[in-house]
């Protein structure tokens, strides 16, 4: 048995540190993943306080999209080990640091992290963190038993959000934070007019609407748009079942698009590759208010950059990747920058959910031609560098 740190079980090691970490409240997770058996994807130990008590809540998610939940003490040895032993990949991350068990099928052992993790769980470096109660779950803007989360499948018909649907309802209701974030920056009064630029299966316009026109009772006039005609038909249908007469869904181009009135806020949720140009492009013609777009594949950059001094970056494809993902946003934000806009990005969920957790957004200011000519100065000069030209 191979172990790189640790001469003495790697497994009973990680086990202390876990225990450890727990009681001294530095624990934030650990994630088991290759399992042993094959009907479950992962397990994730967090820790909770039930009935007064710290447990490490253990919630593993089946290959059915079902997760089962069982609470087990921190001095529970026996069945700590037993859960660990089923995973050929354990992640130890801590306030602390991280430590990191690989296991392979023929039994070799590899524990990395673990020294400096248990030295500066020794000194007491490490941050304490609260753990929070079973029942003291985050207060969200949706609670899963909105008529359109049943209609859509979200939530069952008793208003509990599926276990395969939690990721999203959760990205859902990110949303509408950010949303709720710019309510100061939209018309105050009348009816706002809002687009959603490809808008795919819609949850994000359905909860948008239903934001505004019931949690708040504005009126509101909305276009969702796509190619997809299956798709949009089945919205239109299901917008139409819910009695939400302002939301209106269109089988388009985007480029070709102009909604009726011109939009205060456009929103875009994960737009492909150059769709996501396209979007912020139409939202900068309109002159809208506030754009906030969350982008997805960016494979553009990744297949035209030519830039000689990132060489040592773009030599390896996933770090290739990485830049490309990372400057492709910059460079929108610069652009915006250029047509007036002051942006920033945001993380809109936790990337563990989903790698397409950034969040862009723009909010249109006072014309400041200075500022917009050296903006567009900056856009022109990076944009030639990483093209090479």
């Amino acid at each position: 048995m191979k172990n790189t740190e640790n001469t003495a079980s790697p497994m009973m090691s990680l086990l202390s540190l876990l225990k450890d970490s727990a009681g001294k409240q530095a624990l934030k997770k650990a994630v088991l993943s290759r399992p042993l058996d094959k009907t479950v994807q992962k397990t994730v130990l967090t820790p909770r306080v039930i009935g007064g008590r710290l447990m490490l809540q253990a919630e593993s998610f089946l290959t059915d999209n079902k997760a089962i939940h069982k609470n087990i003490a921190p001095d529970d040895t026996a069945t700590l080990e037993t859960l660990l032993s089923s995973y050929l990949q354990i992640n130890l991350l801590t306030t602390a640091g991280d430590c990191e068990l690989k296991r392979s099928k023929s039994g070799t052992v590899t524990l990395l992290g673990a020294k400096p993790l248990l030295a500066k769980l020794s000194s007491g470096e490490a941050e304490r963190l609260t753990a929070r109660g079973n029942n003291n779950e985050k207060t969200h803007i949706l609670s899963g038993a909105e008529p359109f989360l049943k209609l859509l499948g979200v939530s069952d018909e008793n208003g509990r959000v599926l276990d395969r649907k939690r990721s999203k309802f959760r990205q859902i209701n990110r949303f509408l934070e950010q949303i709720r974030d710019v309510l100061p920056e939209l018309d105050g009064d009348g009816t706002l007019h809002v687009a959603d630029l490809c808008c795919g299966k819609s949850y994000l316009s359905f909860a948008a609407y239903h934001y505004f026109s019931v949690i708040l009772g504005r009126p509101t006039e909305m276009y969702c748009v796509d190619l997809k005609r299956d798709v949009i038909e089945y919205c239109a249908d299901a917008a139409e079942m819910l009695g939400f007469a302002g939301l209106h869904f269109l089988c388009a181009d985007i480029t070709d698009f102009t909604p009726p009135t011109l939009p205060s806020l456009v929103i875009s949720l994960h737009a492909c590759d150059t769709a996501t140009d396209v979007v912020l492009a139409k939202a900068m013609e309109w002159k809208t208010k506030v754009i906030l777009s969350t982008p997805c594949c960016h494979h553009e950059l990744n297949h035209t950059i030519n830039c000689a001094p990132l060489a040592f970056v773009t030599e390896h494809s996933m770090l290739r990747q990485k830049l490309c993902d990372a400057a492709t946003d910059a460079l929108r934000l610069k652009l915006l920058e250029a047509n007036g806009y002051s942006v920033c990005a945001l993380e809109l969920i936790d990337p563990e959910e989903t790698p397409k957790n950034v969040l862009l957004r723009a909010i249109r200011r006072k014309p400041n031609p200075t500022a917009e000519a050296e903006a567009r100065r900056e856009y022109e000069a990076a944009r030639a560098f990483l093209l090479g030209q």
